[in-house]
């Protein structure tokens, strides 16, 4: 079977961002597109520019800083950044001049095609549609871009002779790729690619056109309308790291990947992605987004290689292929093997780490900064001496990813020093708390009572803060197994009312009200803290997101002075 080239279009940073309560910061998107670099993602949809001024910042930072990165991937040659835009000029304009700066780059256009979508939130006729779709795949080309993509949105609900007329223009306009979204995630997987086998017939658009699948889990059948596609066409296929997005998400990058892997008489193309790097990218996205893995997500959940039927471990141990279609090391899973203890020293623990975050991301940010050897080298002792049982591998991603989550929370305004609990049945639980507050000598104690000892604990902190929060959602994770296990705590916290802290929230894919999102959206807050106590934890992971809530605030300030 000759096997075509499969691009791999990744949109965690656009659609995957539309997620609820899911707001990263500039340097967050830049760690993360670097990550996408070394997974061997062919174009990296950066983000909306015209959505917000940091939304722009972060897409033109990503083109100069992401954008000319060769290290680690299998073709030599760099990532293309796109940026979407809405079908106007502009939208256009404002994509062109955040990704010019890439030496690969991609304008997204899209317009909707489908009746509803044009009577009801465009009122535009068919003919207008078409006119417009022109124009801006015109417009586009005009300013130089050369690589233009054109999205029929919601594309599985749009008369399909229409469809192909559409399609027919863009292309004569000059796009390159056309992109085939199932919006709203109606369409099935004989549908989908009975849709893309016509289209790719009847478009005419020579060998050099690139047919593109972007299909949404409303019905939990992205992947397999995906796959649908390829089989029909299709050859980029638009995905997110763990399906997060719009709704019940996007196609799961890792779930096609590990597809097409497993079965490659099946599928009649191939990919540069690094399977290498699939875990570490699915957990840096878990814990910069803030949304935890379901635990029986396939490939990346934490129960993808866990077998509990003693039926199945019987097989496992005899040989592994009989119940496990996927090696855990193909994908980069760290080992529970035992690796260092309580006596292990500064050059063994260097000389492991060095060797254990080789070829991914988190050597970068190690070889930038020296001293984070020193850091985690006391937070590993901390961990060896209350954990008997030893510090695996993924213990010590943990205790980095927990450092970086620190470091990419921007100035940290209130430190966790310590906590004390008091709490029982049929009482009030007490928490006093000391937390080192910047630009003050002395460490700041104050107590609260709350209805248990994490509401307690909340309670003390808004006190030293000096502003009360509402708790959105609050989430405990075993980091590995065992009762002394690290646990990571994720909270999402949202200024009361009348507190509004400034934060723009990617517009949705549609033609909107860049304003339109929700207030609740836009002030939402996540943090994490990780401890072998999840009390601890809890404080950490609250003042976490304490700290991102300010350094936002100072971020819009700063925006809106009067000069």
């Amino acid at each position: 079977m000759t096997k075509e080239q499969l691009i791999i279009f990744d949109t965690t940073l656009r659609d995957g961002e539309q997620s609820p309560g899911v707001t990263l910061t500039v340097d967050e998107k830049v760690d993360i597109a670097r990550q996408l670099s070394r997974l061997g993602v062919d174009v990296c949809e950066a983000g909306f520019p015209i959505a917000s001024p940091g939304d722009f910042k972060a897409v033109e930072r990503i083109a100069k800083e992401v954008g000319p990165l060769t290290i680690g991937r299998k073709n030599k040659q760099p990532m293309t950044i796109c940026g979407l835009a809405r079908a106007t000029r502009g939208d256009i304009q404002k994509a062109y001049d955040a990704i010019k700066g890439a030496p690969r780059h991609r304008i997204h256009t899209f317009l909707a095609t489908s009746d509803i979508h044009l009577e009801f939130k465009l009122k535009i006729s068919r003919d207008e549609c078409l006119k417009k779709a022109v124009d801006a795949v015109t417009f586009a080309r005009s300013l130089g871009c050369t690589d233009v993509e054109f999205s029929c949105e919601d594309a599985c609900r749009s008369d399909r002779e229409f469809l192909v007329k559409v399609l027919r223009a863009v292309v004569a306009a000059g796009a390159t790729t056309l992109n085939i979204p199932d919006t709203v995630g109606y369409i099935t997987p004989e549908e989908y690619g009975d849709l893309i086998q016509y289209l790719v017939s009847n478009v005419n658009g020579g060998p050099s056109i690139k047919f593109s699948t972007h299909c949404h889990n409303d019905l939990g059948l992205a992947t397999a309308n995906t796959l649908a596609g390829i089989r029909n066409g299709a050859r980029q296929v638009e995905v997110t790291i763990n399906g997060i997005g719009e709704r019940a998400g996007n196609t799961a990058l890792e779930e096609v990947v590990m597809a097409i892997h497993t079965h490659p008489n099946t599928f009649p193309v191939k990919h540069i992605i690094d399977t290498y790097q699939i875990y570490h990218t699915s957990h840096m996205v878990t814990r910069k987004s803030g949304m935890p893995i379901q635990p029986n997500k396939a490939i990346v959940g934490a129960n993808a290689f866990a077998h509990e039927s003693g039926i199945h471990q019987d097989g496992m141990l005899k040989n592994k292929t009989t119940y496990e279609i996927i090696s855990p090391e193909i994908l980069g899973l760290p080992s529970k093997a035992l690796v260092l203890g309580k006596h292990s020293g500064r050059n063994a623990f260097k000389s492991h780490m060095d060797k254990l975050v080789k070829d991914t991301v988190y050597e970068d940010h190690i070889s930038n900064d020296s001293k984070i050897y020193e850091q985690l080298f006391i937070e590993f002792k901390k961990l060896a001496d209350s954990k008997k049982s030893g510090v695996t591998d993924q213990d010590l991603f943990a205790l980095l990813d927990d450092h970086l989550n620190i470091l990419a929370s921007g100035d940290q305004a209130f430190e966790f020093v310590s906590l004390s609990i008091m709490s029982g049945s049929n009482m009030l639980s007490t928490a006093t708390i000391s937390i080192k507050v910047k630009d003050q000598l002395d460490v700041v104690v104050d107590a609260a009572t709350g209805h248990g000892p994490v509401h307690a604990i909340f309670n003390a902190i808004n006190r030293i803060v000096g502003c009360k929060n509402l708790l959105a959602s609050y989430e405990v994770k075993a980091v590995t197994e065992g009762s002394d296990a690290l646990g990571t705590v994720i909270v999402r916290i949202q200024q009361e009312k009348g507190k509004t802290s400034h934060v723009d929230k990617r517009p949705r894919l549609e033609e909107e009200d860049l304003e339109s999102s929700t207030e609740s959206d836009k002030n939402v807050f996540i943090g994490q803290g990780m401890d072998d106590d999840i009390l601890i934890g809890s404080a950490k992971a609250y003042i976490n997101a304490v700290n991102r809530m300010l350094n936002a605030d100072r971020r819009y300030s700063r925006r809106h002075v009067n000069v």
